[in-house]
């Protein structure tokens, strides 16, 4: 009887894939208002041209439709062992593109951010770091099956001693739209029941091999129970079939942490203490071959990543010779790299070079320019973060910012923003006004005012170079011989 009153509900509303094991976790976060936490993607459409304004992204209309071609191509798994450059000058967005590459990825491909300057201050050599951030780039897709347990909850049973000592045995009804079961319950499992407040009605998953239980959510049997629900309750139909099931479980992990918890005496631990130190060669080949016998057999894919180098005229020679060899490896991510260098040395030598890198490793590379924005963009760029960083401001003084932006950088724009916002809320006001950003523009001065104030006092300042200069001119030369 109960089989036949629910079938009709079961046709009227949506039913979850049994496939798939639902974790819901109700997660606090702070999210922090950074330099780049308003961009979402490369706010391109299907036919991967760049929209005007979209997903936090402004301008660059080319750096973003030659971004969107490598994105693609790594989401189609036909580019890998690639590098591309995106050079520009300071403030022209490079980090930005990234940035929304990494976010219009997502969570599967691995996205490592690096810059250049890290390698040098690790305590381990700088060819072992940049191993260790190519192999943090690499990701591996194992699949394997699980048996689990996947119900509603009917009822459950826990008896408590009358010591007030933590309980020891209980029982569990669980019940799919054929059968019902009541299994035991150890100490373990009413830990868990307690912790993740599982009560009857919940739809539930128990992995058998490590006991660990999972909510799915609330039965839609259950959903008049109550007349008021929680935004975040869900509503899950209940499973058909048997109990026990066998699924496929899919894990993500990176090359990195497969090498660090095979090289290491404490194993898993090494990946939360962050004290990796150099890893031996031998263990990576281990792994690789182990890796390479998995997707023979069809249990692991190779997820190729992005490993993203910000200053990367940082590097020196070594490095650079390097990255040649490590981009022609068999499992190689795509590298990106940015940098706002015109031809200066390269690190290392004497020699000067485009961007600070050797020019053999350029031939290498796709190159992405990125232009100074406009006018009308750097206006809308400050939209976008006063909104983000919830300021309320006045046309005017949007558009003094905008000026500001043009006559000294987008960068000193933008720190207004927080700053004039305090300022405006000193004094009680609902909005940032002109006055506001005249004031925190003549607390905090620009680049140029400060080289300005720079070249008119520099002789008050110690350790004057310009003054030492001037007294070796007016000495008088001793004569030789």
């Amino acid at each position: 009887p109960r089989n036949q009153r629910r079938r009709p509900e079961k046709r009227r509303m949506a039913s979850t894939d049994p496939r798939k094991i639902a974790e819901v976790r109700d997660v606090h976060r702070l999210e922090r208002i950074g330099a780049h936490s308003h961009i979402r993607g490369l706010g391109l459409d299907d036919a991967l041209d760049a929209r005007m304004v979209s997903q936090g992204m402004v301008g660059q209309n080319s750096a973003r439709r030659a971004a969107g071609v490598i994105l693609s191509m790594i989401q189609e798994e036909k580019i890998a062992g690639r590098a591309v450059l995106i050079a520009g000058q300071p403030g022209t967005g490079k980090t930005a593109i990234a940035m929304g590459m990494a976010k219009a990825l997502g969570d599967d491909t691995p996205f490592t951010m690096l810059a250049g300057s890290e390698i040098f201050s690790l305590e381990m050599s700088k060819t072992e770091a940049l191993t260790q951030a190519f192999r943090r780039s690499i990701g591996v897709r194992i699949r394997e099956e699980a048996e689990i347990i996947e119900g509603e909850v009917v009822e459950i049973e826990i008896e408590r001693p009358a010591n007030g000592q933590a309980a020891t045995f209980g029982k569990m009804t669980l019940k799919t739209t054929e059968m019902e079961t009541m299994y035991d319950l150890g100490q373990k499992m009413i830990e868990t029941i307690q912790k993740e407040q599982i009560q009857a009605g919940d739809i539930i998953t128990i992995d058998k091999s490590s006991g660990k239980i999972s909510l799915l959510g609330r039965s839609f049997a259950r959903s008049r129970d109550y007349d008021a629900m929680g935004p975040q309750t869900r509503f899950v139909q209940c499973p058909e079939g048997e109990l026990q099931k066998r699924k496929e479980v899919v894990h993500t992990v990176n090359l990195h942490e497969i090498d660090v918890i095979n090289s290491r005496q404490q194993g898993f631990l090494a990946l939360f203490a962050g004290d990796t130190g150099e890893i031996k060669h031998e263990v990576r080949e281990q792994i690789d071959a182990k890796v390479a016998e998995w997707r023979e057999e069809g249990k692991a894919d190779i997820v190729p990543g992005v490993l993203f180098i910000d200053e990367v005229h940082m590097l020196d020679i070594e490095c650079f010779s390097f990255l040649n060899r490590a981009l022609e490896a068999d499992s190689a991510p795509i590298v990106i790299m940015a940098t706002n260098r015109g031809i200066t040395n390269i690190r290392g030598t004497d020699y000067k070079s485009p961007h600070g890198i050797p020019l053999d490793l350029l031939d290498r590379m796709l190159i992405i320019s990125t232009q100074p924005y406009t006018q009308r963009e750097i206006r809308k760029i400050i939209d976008i973060r006063a909104e983000e960083e919830d300021v309320e401001m006045t046309e005017d003084a949007k558009e003094l910012l905008t000026k500001i932006g043009v006559e000294s950088t987008l960068r000193y724009a933008i720190h207004l923003i927080t700053c004039s916002n305090l300022v405006a809320m000193k004094r009680k006001a609902q909005e940032v006004d002109v006055p506001d950003i005249r004031k925190v523009y003549s607390l905090f001065v620009d680049v140029k005012r400060s080289t300005q104030f720079l070249m008119e006092y520099q002789q008050e300042f110690m350790f004057s170079e310009v003054h030492e200069e001037e007294e070796d001119a007016d000495m008088p030369q001793a004569k030789e011989g």
